[in-house]
């Protein structure tokens, strides 16, 4: 598949366990490390969100180990995959933990790497391309512009107990950071606009929604932020939510669109202005517990 030993990468070693991110879908995003890791494993534990064009690629004779987990599915539970992971690498298998994005980046690959050291068994962590950068690469929305934000807040709008995150300042991200880029927020979208509005954010912010970055069924929707909630619907997870000022940038910058013949890239235009910050909310405004 690739040239290991022109590249010099590691050994996969049996009883050995990687934890690969295996990027937002598109195998062609796939890291050299990620590559090699498919044409030597035995054993691949994966996650619903790993495209099935990367599972192809595996090695003949591999073993596909389905471990996802799906919100309001049932699913294997966190120590039950950990564990799972343990049994094979001490079984002497050669054990690929292939996660969608990044494997710690809202991806539970922490969990697992300190179960894995716990129980003496060697890993090494790949990083992958997470979602929040690759799907909006895809989009044509960067995550940052020199003209426009010098921050970028990464948050996740789902808590492992499947609720809107309550230990998030979200009056704290409203105000401290010009682009939010959040992951698995679907589902809780109408009240995490709620707090964003409440917080200060302008609700002609322009927002949107990558459903299924990378992937062939890849859509985007392009709104305000607070009209964001009712573009959503119809739209498939996962989905990755930006708002901020960057997502005006996708008219110029829609590459995958300009080469299907959907439209033609405008000419540069002047720099942009830095957009104001958020507005305080009035006196004895908060966000709802």
């Amino acid at each position: 598949m690739i040239d290991s030993a022109r590249l010099g990468l590691p050994e996969f070693a049996a009883g050995h366990v990687w934890l690969v991110g295996a990027g937002p879908g598109d195998p062609g995003l796939l890291s050299a490390l990620a590559l090699h890791a498919l044409s030597h494993a035995d054993s691949i534990v994966y996650d619903a969100l790993v495209d099935r064009r990367i599972l192809d690629l595996a090695r003949p004779g591999a073993t596909l180990d389905f471990a996802g987990k799906r919100g309001g599915r049932p699913s294997p539970t966190q120590p039950d995959i950990s564990a799972r992971l343990i049994r094979l690498a001490e079984a002497g298998h050669r054990v690929l933990r292939l996660k969608g994005g990044d494997p710690c980046v809202f991806g539970r690959g922490a969990e697992e790497a300190l179960a894995l050291a716990a129980a003496g068994i060697r890993f090494r962590i790949v990083p992958g391309i997470t979602a929040g950068i690759g799907g909006l690469a895809y989009a044509g929305i960067p995550a940052t512009h020199r003209e426009i934000n010098s921050a970028v807040t990464f948050v996740t709008g789902h808590s492992s107990r499947g609720a809107v995150p309550d230990r998030l300042d979200w009056d704290a991200v409203a105000r401290g950071s010009p682009v939010l880029v959040i992951y698995m927020a679907l589902q809780h979208l109408p009240q995490i606009v709620e707090r964003l509005l409440a917080a200060g954010r302008r609700r002609e912010e322009p927002a949107a929604i990558v459903s299924k970055a990378t992937t062939p069924a890849q859509r985007i929707v392009v709104s305000q932020l607070g009209k964001l909630a009712a573009a959503a619907i119809g739209l498939e997870t996962p989905a990755i939510v930006v708002i901020g000022e960057v997502v005006r940038l996708r008219d110029g910058l829609d590459w995958i669109g300009a080469s299907e013949g959907a439209r033609t890239l405008p000419p540069p235009g002047p720099p942009l202005a830095t957009p104001p910050p958020p507005t305080p909310p009035p006196p004895g405004q908060r966000q709802r517990s």
